[in-house]
């Protein structure tokens, strides 16, 4: 698994400069993403090579560029969305997920929930899909005039085939948690989705 991570930042070249070790840098954006804080990460890696904690949020940051979901065949995707909070405002990620290898293929943020943000999302689905795949939505109302206006065949359904994006946001919320429900103070929407980006990357890593 640190190998994997460790090959991909290098075959990347996520970092130019190297003044630390790459192999240092992949166990900290592992430690971070498993949910210790970016100060605690420090401070136990520390010991074998100092850094500071805000050199490891830069790191993470810098990871965006890994998530790139390869245009391939995709028999079926399961989308959705879900709440998260920044600040006082309610603001949704909505995700799609490959049901045979469980990897996310898109990501997007929003501060509304409408079938305009539904059409976007579709549309950065088929952007990674060689076909147009078998579309699985829950009930929400967005998704209809959406789905039907880009011509996509679909299937609502709660469990089942979509266990595994319903299993991703457990996940996911898990992790969001440990900001008390809410994104840190002064987060803009781009470093949300940043950090989200980031976030699902590792995990399509570790799958």
């Amino acid at each position: 698994m640190l190998n994997q991570i460790v090959d991909v930042l290098e075959n990347r070249k996520i970092f130019v400069r190297t003044r630390k070790n790459t192999r240092t840098k992949a166990l900290a954006l592992l430690m971070y993403h498993a949910g210790l804080s970016y100060r605690k990460t420090s401070a136990i890696i520390s010991d074998m090579e100092p850094f500071s904690y805000e050199a490891l949020r830069k790191w993470y940051g810098k990871c965006e560029d890994i998530f790139h979901p390869q245009k391939q065949h995709r028999r079926c995707v399961a989308v959705d969305e879900t709440k998260i909070k920044m600040e006082h405002q309610q603001i949704y990620i909505w995700n799609a997920i490959d049901i045979d290898d469980k990897t996310i293929v898109a990501v997007h943020l929003s501060t509304s929930r409408t079938s305009f943000d539904a059409m976007y999302m579709l549309r950065l689905v088929l952007d990674r899909c060689i076909e147009p795949p078998l579309i699985l939505v829950d009930r929400g109302p967005w998704y209809n005039w959406a789905l039907q206006r880009l011509g996509l065949e679909f299937r609502h359904e709660t469990f089942g085939d979509r266990s595994p994006i319903e299993q991703w946001y457990s996940q996911f919320k898990a992790r969001v948690k440990r900001f008390w429900k809410r994104f840190p103070y002064r987060s803009s929407l781009h470093s949300i989705k940043r950090w989200c980006t980031v976030w699902i990357s590792i995990y399509n890593l570790l799958i």
